[in-house]
């Protein structure tokens, strides 16, 4: 009777704990609503004309985006107003191209959405000049039904999608969470070939999207790091390069304790799914130690490859013939910079087009690897990391 009574209290004090949670949730979210009201009833009588004639300014609290929407049709821009807003997203709205134009080169926007027909400027004009100033931002084309061929002929300009008018407030919402989305998985993926040496402690905190390799680390011709103690033991793992075009690292087979290992010869195996991507030892010696917590969990490696998140602890044998062999600073920047290209043509020569997912050569991706055949991957693998 007591387990029964014990059971039936437990229950109760998680329904009650989950209302509780719920109410909580429902209250904060009114909240937010009121906040977002208040900032659109704001918006109406606020004066922001010295930096557009027409410019109408709805700011929210930590705003999911920061649009810029520009229609000659005021019904249209109350509608942008009224749905996004509400929505969490921060908005402004002008009339004109050359107003838009004007406040893309002083204000950070991730969309501008701009209707087709204008006069003086129309939106295919809008959308050439926006991505030459800012091609970092998303464009949207509003078109009606008349227009939707030129609005695709604007995706050659650089268009990321159009929207069809009229629309629902549903639809509004369904389609810029659809391309809000799209737009954060690219950044997320998208990683400029920039590479930074860092002094910081941890090498993740170098600004996401870029290689980093940590100041004092050697780094070897297959993208192994080398981490020197006073004592000549040396701390392995794999780089930053190849991490990045990895991807998710599932597990990591490490080298029996005990193993005496020469330079070029196989050290430790990342595996991904049924993948397995073998690197190469950078220095000779006996290996004395592995990373205990990396066995346990791989997860670490997304943060940062370096500092604590090393495989194995080699006792090295002949440090004073293999450490000149190794790069560090300028020359490690210049070994990532060589490989880049090198990785980038080897991916245009596989996939062609495909290689990028955009016209801009010097762009590679988190986890490209991924698009290969398993054949494909082997070779990459071994042509960049088993050296």
């Amino acid at each position: 009777m007591v387990p029964l009574i014990l059971l039936v209290s437990v229950v109760l004090f998680v329904l009650a704990d989950l209302g509780v949670r719920a109410a909580t949730k429902s209250l904060q979210e009114k909240a937010r609503r009121r906040e977002r009201e208040e900032a659109l009833a704001v918006s109406l009588r606020l004066d922001v004309s010295r930096e557009a004639k027409t410019l109408k300014r709805a700011e929210v609290k930590d705003p999911v985006a920061r649009i810029l929407c520009v229609d000659d049709e005021d019904v249209i821009l109350d509608s942008f107003r009224k749905i996004l807003v509400l929505d969490g997203y921060a908005v402004d709205t002008v009339q004109t191209g050359q107003e838009a134009l004007g406040l893309v080169q002083t204000h950070h926007y991730d969309f501008v959405f701009t209707d087709l027909k204008m006069p003086a400027m129309d939106g295919v004009d809008v959308v050439k000049a926006v991505k030459h100033m800012r091609p970092d931002i998303d464009v949207i084309v509003i078109t009606g039904f008349a227009t939707v061929e030129t609005a695709v002929e604007c995706m050659k300009f650089g268009a990321t999608d159009y929207v069809q008018k009229p629309f629902t407030e549903d639809e509004l919402l369904a389609f810029v969470k659809k391309t809000l989305i799209r737009r954060q998985d690219r950044i997320t993926r998208l990683l400029k070939p920039t590479v930074h040496v860092t002094h910081l402690p941890e090498a993740d905190r170098v600004r996401r999207g870029e290689f980093s390799i940590p100041g004092g680390v050697f780094i070897s011709p297959g993208h192994t790091w080398v981490s020197l103690s006073q004592e000549g033991a040396a701390k392995i793992g794999m780089d930053d390069f190849a991490k990045k075009l990895i991807g998710q690292v599932d597990a990591v087979e490490f080298p029996p304790i005990g193993m005496t290992v020469k330079v070029g010869q196989p050290l430790f195996v990342v595996k991904q799914k049924k993948r397995r991507v073998q690197f190469n030892s950078p220095i000779s010696g006996r290996v004395v130690k592995t990373n205990a917590s990396l066995a346990e969990d791989p997860e670490p490696l997304e943060l940062t490859p370096y500092q604590k998140n090393w495989v194995c602890m080699i006792d090295a044998e002949k440090l004073d013939v293999e450490v000149p062999q190794l790069k560090i600073g300028k020359a490690a920047v210049a070994l990532f910079e060589e490989d880049i290209d090198r990785f980038r043509s080897t991916m245009k020569g596989m996939l062609g087009d495909a290689a990028t997912g955009t016209e801009a050569d010097d762009l590679i991706y988190r986890g490209e690897l991924g698009q290969l055949s398993d054949d494909q991957s082997d070779r990459v693998a071994k042509e960049f990391f088993a050296r």
